[in-house]
C-alpha cells in the first residue's frame, strides 16, 4: 500500500515539470503566432500602401500625360470647328458669288449699295495686332485718308510713286466685279467711279443788282441763298502699279464732270461756248484725260503723264472729295486750272522729287487761237524730311513770254507742310502771278479773261497767301481753319482792284464710307473798294454745306 502511494507520489512528481513544461510551450508557440500574425499584418498593410502609392503614382501620370493630348485634342477640335466654320462660310460666299452671277445689273448694284452704307470710312487699326507691315517701298502715307481728302504729301501730275496704286471698289465698281466677267475686270485693273456733289448756302449778298453772281469772288457758289448741284462727276480709270521695280507699268484717266463747277475748270476752245458765250450756270467739261507711263529704272522711279492734267501746284483741287472745304480760296480761285501736255515726275530717293514739263499753257485747247496758246515751261520740288514731318513742295509752275491772253499766267508758287501728330497737321501756300502788257477791255486776241479785265493797262500781278490748319477730332471727322489774304492788285482776277481776306471754319464728316458731309462758315471782306454783293459790300458772311455721295 505505502509502495502504490510512493510510486503514485513519484509518478506525480515526475509529471507536474512535463505539464508546466508543456504548458509553457504551448504558451510560447501562440505568442509566437500572435508576433507572426501581427507581423504578417504589418506586411499586408505595408503591400497594400505600396499598391496604393503604385496606383495613385499610375493616375498621376496618366493625369499629367492625358492634359497635353487634352489640350492637343482641344486644339484639334478647334482647328475642326473654325476649318468647319470656314468651310460654311466659303461655301455660303460661293452660293452667293454663284447667285449674283445671274442677277440683274441693277439689283447687284443695290446689293453693294447697301453693303457699303453704314460701312465706316475709316477703320483704326486693332492695338492688340501686331503692326502691319508697309505694303510700299515709301515710307507709310502720313495721314489717314479718310477723313482727310488725301494720304500723301501734296504732289501734283502723278501718281505716288513707290505705292502700288490700289483703290477699294465703290458700289458701281463692285456690282461688275460680281457679275459675268468681274474676274477679268479686276485683272485689267480697270475702275469706273465717281460722286454726286450738291451744295446749299445762305449769304449776307443777295442776287440782285446786274448779275446773279452775289457771292463773287467767293467760289464756287458764286449764287447766294440756293442749293445747287456743284458736279456728277464720273472716273475710267486704271491705276499703275508703282511699287515694283521689275516692269513698265501703265494706268490712265478719263473724268466727265455736269454742275456748276464747269465754269472753273474750262479751257478756252474746249466745251467753252458754254460759258464764254451762253454764261450758263450748269455745263459739261472733262478736265482730265491723260495716260501715265511708269519706268522703273530711273533712279526709285519715273512717271510720265501727257494729256490734260490739274495744274499741278496747289492744296487744293477742283474735284470735290480732294478738298479740305465746301467752298475754295481766293488763292485757288484765281489761278491756273488745268494744262495741257506732258510731265515726268523722278523719285530720286525718299528725300527728293523733281518734276519738269511742257504744256501749251493754262485753260487753252491745243487748237485755239490765243495768246496764251503756246509753249510753256513747269518746274516743281518737293522734299520731304527724313522724319516725315514736314513736306516743301515748290517751284515755276508756268513760264513763258508772259503775253496777256486767256489765263496767260505766270506763276511761282511754294506749299510748305507740316504735321504735328497724326491728328492736327497744317499747310501753307504762296503763290506770285503776272502777265504782261494786260489791257483793260476786250480785244480780238482776248475776247474773254477766266477771271475779269485789269482796271488798268500794263504789268497786271497779283500775289496771296494761305494756311489750312486741320484737327482730327474723331476717327472719321476733323475741323479745319483756313485763313488767307490776296491782292489782286489791278483786278485782273476778280475785276476789283483792292486786297482781300478770307477766313473760315470747317467740318468734315463721314458718316460712312459712301457720305462725306462739309459744313463751313466764311467771312469775306475787301479792303479798298466794296466788292461783294455786286460791288456793293466790302464784308460778305455765308454759311454754306455740302455733301459728296460717292458710288
Amino acid at each position: 500500500m505505502k509502495i502504490k502511494y510512493l510510486i503514485g507520489i513519484l509518478c506525480a512528481l515526475i509529471a507536474i515539470p512535463h505539464v508546466y513544461a508543456q504548458e509553457g510551450s504551448e504558451d510560447l508557440t501562440a505568442e509566437q503566432q500572435q508576433l507572426a500574425q501581427r507581423k504578417a499584418e504589418l506586411d499586408a498593410r505595408e503591400k497594400a500602401l505600396n499598391r496604393r502609392e503604385k496606383i495613385l503614382a499610375e493616375k498621376e501620370k496618366a493625369v499629367a500625360n492625358s492634359a497635353p493630348r487634352s489640350r492637343e485634342e482641344g486644339k484639334s477640335r478647334a482647328r475642326k470647328e473654325e476649318a468647319k466654320a470656314e468651310s460654311k462660310e466659303e461655301q455660303e460666299k460661293a452660293a452667293r458669288a454663284e447667285k449674283k452671277l445671274h442677277e440683274p445689273f441693277l439689283k447687284r448694284l443695290d446689293e453693294a449699295f447697301l453693303e457699303q452704307l453704314g460701312t465706316p470710312a475709316y477703320t483704326p487699326p486693332d492695338p492688340n495686332a501686331p503692326p502691319a507691315p508697309n505694303t510700299r517701298r515709301i515710307p507709310p502715307a502720313p495721314f489717314d485718308s479718310p477723313p482727310f481728302p488725301s494720304g500723301d504729301w501734296q504732289i501734283g501730275g502723278t501718281q505716288i510713286i513707290g505705292d502700288p496704286g490700289v483703290l477699294s471698289p465703290y458700289p458701281l465698281m463692285q456690282a461688275i466685279y460680281d457679275g459675268p466677267g468681274g474676274d477679268a475686270w479686276q485683272k485689267s485693273k480697270v475702275q469706273i467711279y465717281g460722286w454726286a456733289n450738291f451744295s446749299g448756302n445762305i449769304s449776307t449778298s443777295d442776287a440782285g443788282g446786274k448779275s446773279q453772281n452775289g457771292n463773287f469772288p467767293l467760289v464756287y457758289d458764286i449764287r447766294p441763298n440756293r442749293m445747287e448741284l456743284n458736279q456728277f462727276v464720273l472716273y475710267i480709270e486704271r491705276l499703275a502699279d508703282e511699287n515694283q521695280t521689275d516692269h513698265i507699268d501703265w494706268g490712265f484717266r478719263i473724268s466727265m464732270l455736269y454742275g456748276l463747277d464747269y465754269r472753273f475748270t474750262i479751257s478756252r476752245g474746249l466745251f467753252s461756248d458754254q460759258l464764254l458765250k451762253h454764261n450758263s450756270y450748269y455745263g459739261f467739261d472733262m478736265p482730265m484725260v491723260y495716260f501715265d507711263f511708269y519706268i522703273p529704272d530711273v533712279a526709285q522711279g519715273m512717271n510720265i503723264r501727257i494729256g490734260r492734267f490739274i495744274s499741278v501746284p496747289d492744296i487744293e483741287a477742283q474735284l470735290a472729295p480732294n478738298n479740305l472745304f465746301a467752298t475754295h480760296s481766293l488763292l485757288y480761285g484765281f489761278d491756273p486750272f488745268t494744262q495741257t501736255g506732258i510731265v515726268a515726275t523722278v523719285k530720286l530717293n525718299d528725300q527728293w522729287t523733281i518734276q519738269a514739263g511742257l504744256t501749251n499753257g493754262n485753260d487753252v485747247a491745243l487748237w485755239q487761237d490765243d495768246p496764251g496758246n503756246q509753249p510753256t515751261g513747269m518746274v516743281m520740288i518737293q522734299y520731304t524730311t527724313p522724319n516725315q514731318k514736314d513736306s516743301f513742295y515748290f517751284g515755276d509752275n508756268a513760264f513763258n513770254n508772259g503775253e496777256f491772253g486767256y489765263n496767260n499766267l505766270q506763276q511761282i508758287v511754294g506749299t510748305w507742310t507740316h504735321k504735328f501728330t497724326d491728328k492736327i497737321f497744317t499747310a501753307t501756300e504762296a503763290w506770285y502771278m503776272y502777265m504782261e502788257d494786260a489791257v483793260s477791255h476786250p480785244t480780238s486776241k482776248v475776247p474773254f479773261q477766266s477771271g475779269s479785265f485789269p482796271v488798268r493797262d500794263g504789268y497786271a500781278s497779283e500775289w496771296a497767301v494761305l494756311n489750312y490748319t486741320a484737327f482730327r477730332i474723331a476717327r472719321n471727322a476733323f475741323l479745319t481753319v483756313r485763313n488767307e489774304y490776296f491782292n489782286d492788285r489791278v483786278g485782273a482776277r476778280t475785276g476789283f482792284a483792292t486786297p482781300y481776306s478770307e477766313h473760315a471754319l470747317g467740318l468734315t464728316w463721314w458718316p460712312d464710307k459712301l457720305i462725306t458731309i462739309r459744313p463751313e462758315i466764311r467771312y469775306d471782306h475787301s479792303y479798298d473798294v466794296p466788292a461783294y454783293n455786286n460791288g456793293r459790300d466790302k464784308d460778305q458772311f455765308a454759311f454754306i454745306t455740302d455733301v459728296i455721295f460717292h458710288f
